[in-house]
């Protein structure tokens, strides 16, 4: 088994590997039913126990899809997230010009809505459609300007007007157990710490080889607040694990040329050692003590594999020591012990 960490006092424990659901949801990167179900057979054979999806994802595949899996497995043998903020309203010709005509896709398309009424509307369709009798970890999903853009001001003041009251009672009735944001951006979540008493946050893209800034000062408030973190798309969006290839992405858009430059010198230094960048990338921010859990999100069996492996080699601690040296990781940064598992 992959050993656990604890959240708070909520007598959860997430396995330090989770798996994230995204890519199980989504038709356009083409894993079938069959495949879906097989990814995650690996991840639980290799003792994952930490299980996160979305309403997002595929429109309410992932859900649909890990749902399936996970019903047959002793329910308190594993974690499950879910988030809140989105609901999916039928659309069949909007799903299929999304997914190219693909008739697979589910019927929907997502409209926003962080009130009361909208997060307990969440809650439940989330509950049927993974068909499980409760839901470990709610977040409320993608606030922020990152995300709303233009509509920022508006969800804002639906959740602090009324959908965080939603979230706390679904905690207190035990309908959930931990509570939390998941987002991609930090600026929101200190706002939503000035008005409200959080478990857990799920931070995308923010604490990675690429990006420290959490450590001047954020990571230190969750560690007084007793808030844990579950570290989500530790690649940047895949450019940590594939390199400056022709397209790479960084934060789900073309890379730029300082990020690339970056990414070329942080492959260097990890050449050196003879440590392939993405083993890394994946094994670095378990190495804080905020981070509980890292959920990188496999989409074939052979990633899940590449990944696996990150965490079963060992890395030169002069690997990270040389990082520091160039500039390239920031002084304050602990390594992590390796091999993770």
């Amino acid at each position: 088994m992959i050993p656990a960490r604890t959240i708070g006092t909520t007598g959860l424990a997430l396995s330090r590997i989770g798996f994230g659901g995204a890519p199980v949801g989504d038709l356009r990167r083409a894993p079938s039913d069959a495949e879906a179900r097989a990814l995650l057979q690996a991840a639980w054979d290799a003792g994952i126990r930490y299980f996160d999806t979305a309403p997002m994802y595929g429109t309410g595949l992932s859900e649909r899809r890990i749902g399936d899996f996970l019903r047959d497995k002793p329910r308190d043998d594993y974690v499950l997230s879910t988030k809140v903020g989105r609901l999916l309203v039928p659309d069949r010709a909007h799903a299929l010009q999304v997914y190219g005509g693909d008739r697979r896709a589910m019927p929907f398309r997502v409209r926003f809505d962080y009130s009361y009424d909208g997060i307990m509307k969440s809650y439940e369709h989330s509950l049927q459609r993974l068909g499980l009798e409760r839901i470990d970890i709610l977040y409320i999903h993608d606030l922020g300007h990152f995300s709303q853009g233009e509509r920022y001001d508006e969800t804002l003041k639906q959740a602090l007007d009324s959908g965080l009251k939603a979230l706390a009672e679904l905690r207190a009735t035990g309908a959930a157990r931990a509570i939390g944001a998941g987002v991609n951006e930090v600026p929101i979540l200190e706002v939503l710490m000035d008005h409200g008493d959080w478990d857990l946050f799920l931070l995308a893209n923010r604490y990675t080889l690429l990006d420290q800034v959490v450590l001047d000062g954020f990571f230190e408030r969750c560690l007084r607040a007793g808030v844990s973190i579950v570290d989500g798309a530790p690649l940047n969006g895949g450019i940590l694990a594939t390199g400056t290839i022709e397209g790479a992405r960084y934060n789900y858009a073309p890379a730029s040329p300082e990020i690339l430059d970056k990414v070329r010198r942080i492959d260097a230094v990890c050449r050196a050692h003879g440590v392939p960048m993405i083993h890394a990338a994946l094994a670095f921010p378990l190495g804080h003590e905020a981070v509980a859990s890292i959920i990188p999100g496999p989409s074939t069996l052979a990633e899940f594999a590449s990944n696996h492996a990150a965490y079963t080699t060992a890395i030169p601690a002069a690997l990270w020591d040389d990082l520091k040296r160039e500039g390239l990781l920031h002084p304050g940064a602990p390594p992590p012990e390796t091999p993770i598992l």
